[in-house]
This record gives structure tokens, sequence and C-alpha cells, in this order.
């Protein structure tokens, strides 16, 4: 991961996302939507860095550090588009 350049949703963030990730929580946040994500996006990394999401069953990859530590640095440097 980069830290000199400013990550982007569009490019950094939503791509972590699966369409399966997206239509479990859909009733909960949007995860396909920059906004929904940002406002969510404490819960989203306490979630996927303690290992609680994607739950086991779903046979989704658990969230690498590095895939965390992105959507820690996305949410600090205020979540751009």
């Amino acid at each position: 991961m980069s830290t000199s350049a400013s990550l982007s949703f569009a490019r950094d963030i939503r791509p972590m996302f699966t369409s399966m990730d997206v239509d479990h929580m859909k009733k909960a946040m949007d995860l396909s939507d920059r906004a929904s994500v940002f406002q969510h996006a404490e819960a989203i990394y306490e979630s996927v860095s303690s290992g609680s999401m994607p739950p086991p069953s779903s046979g989704e990859p658990r969230w690498t550090p590095d895939m965390c530590a992105k959507l820690r640095k996305w949410q600090e440097e205020g979540g751009q588009p």
C-alpha cells in the first residue's frame, strides 16, 4: 500500500467489498456507497480487523492487515470519493 498518495473510495476501498458483502449488509448499510461506508467506517474497521466479518460461514476471505490499514487510512484522510 502506498503511503504517499491519497486513497479514494472508488479506486481503493470499494473493490475490497465483494458483491456478497454488499448484498449481505444492504439492510444495515450500503457498502457500495461512499457516504454510507464513511459513516460506518469505524464499525466496519472493528468488524474486519477483529476477524468477526466476514463470518467464517460465508466462505468469503478475511481482510488482510493491509486491507484493514487501507480502510483506516482512507477514513483518516477524510473518505475521499
